[in-house]
């Protein structure tokens, strides 16, 4: 795989850490996720194909274990707010120094620096602040945020994933690594450049929730069926609303301009009516293979089950039979091969990671009698 041979130390952390870590694993990285003592297993369950090593980095012994670990090591992922670190005497300056070619990749909500660097916060404050959540929402109700995945994954694990790769990348020309400050207020905003690059235009010119792409048009919403499901409406292009009007059983010569925006409230109670003399099936025998950008608004078990997913082969079972999502995007030559086993238990491989990270038996031995380690093997046997 692209990342085979890559070996990254993973602090246990919440969302976008582990979604992080796992992507990293899932294309061929050697991941170790060190875990808090005392843990009883990986809330966020992103652990795949990583293997676990319970240390308590809170005591000086521990903390000594990992930087010995990271002299050892491609990339440490921490995920903690501004200055743990450091008081952990384990900031970058330290391992760096140890091993230039590190790379130090920094997690977190608002930043390494500014004055909400140290405080605690959510998905939905990052998205806040980012001015994004301000965007999202129906007309005239209060902005919602899209679940925790806009901050956490896409400009949180995602975005670190993409600085860890180009620091890699970089390295083979300077041969050193770097630290990577990845944080979700900034993540979302860079997510985000479309909103502000269109600003001119006058795309988001009228209040939340009565844009083009916001659900203020009629051609860009979803529908109630007749079976209270819903349909998925996309239809921008002139050609392809044509389509949609087609479906739809409806004469263009009788609606008002498809661009004309005090209309569109109208218009939108008008489709809304005539989606809803169907179900969700027939909608889809009239408009699947079509141009018309409609699509069902499918639940995550239709998503498994759908035709067009089964035939790519969009989800991945493990040997647990949970399913998830297929790691994306596909390589032709390299492609992930993503874990089929369970997801590990907290220090199911604490003493073979030692191991592989250069420690002596009696050297575990004494980590254990101390109470730095915890070893779960015989438990995740069991």
């Amino acid at each position: 795989m692209a990342l085979r041979g890559v070996r990254v130390l993973e602090l246990a952390g919440l969302a976008p850490g582990p979604f992080c870590g796992m992507i990293l694993a899932d294309f061929g990285a050697e991941v170790v996720l060190v875990d808090r003592l005392g843990s009883v297993n990986h809330p966020s369950h992103l652990a795949r194909g990583k293997r676990s090593l319970a240390l308590d980095l809170k005591r000086s012994p521990g903390a000594a274990v990992l930087r010995r670990m990271c002299a050892r090591a491609d990339v440490l992922l921490e995920p903690f707010r501004c200055g743990v670190m450091e008081k952990l005497q384990l900031g970058p300056e330290t391992l760096q120094q140890d091993n230039p070619k590190l790379i130090y990749a920094r997690l977190s909500g608002f930043g390494q620096s500014g004055i909400f660097s140290k405080v605690a916060g959510h998905d939905i404050n990052y998205v806040a602040l980012s001015g994004v959540l301000s965007k999202i929402g129906r007309s005239g109700e209060n902005p919602y945020p899209p679940l925790n995945l806009l901050a956490d994954f896409g400009g949180g694990g995602l975005m670190c994933t993409l600085g860890i790769l180009l620091a890699l990348f970089e390295r083979t020309r300077s041969g050193l690594g770097q630290v990577i400050d990845a944080n979700m207020v900034e993540g979302t905003a860079y997510l985000s450049t479309f909103l502000w690059k269109t600003q001119a235009m006058g795309l988001w010119a009228q209040p939340r929730g009565q844009n083009l792409l916001d659900g203020g048009a009629p051609f860009y919403t979803t529908y109630k069926t007749a079976d209270g499901e819903f349909m998925a409406v996309g239809a921008i292009e002139p050609q392809f609303y044509t389509l949609l009007l087609k479906g739809l059983g409806l004469e263009s010569e009788e609606l008002p301009s498809q661009m004309s925006i005090e209309d569109w409230p109208e218009v939108k109670k008008k489709f809304a009516d005539v989606f809803a003399r169907k179900t969700k099936a027939e909608w889809c025998q009239i408009f699947d293979g079509t141009d018309a950008c409609v699509t069902p608004v499918l639940t995550l078990e239709e998503a498994l089950h759908h035709q067009h997913n089964r035939e790519r082969g969009s989800f991945i079972t493990d040997e647990e039979q949970h399913a998830s999502p297929r790691p994306a995007p596909q390589l032709s030559r390299t492609p992930a091969v993503p874990s089929a086993k369970r997801d590990p238990s907290v220090g199911e491989h604490t003493v073979e990671v030692l191991k592989d990270y250069g420690f002596s038996q009696e050297e575990i031995h004494q980590l254990h009698s101390d109470r730095i380690i915890e070893s779960n093997k015989l438990k995740a046997n069991l």
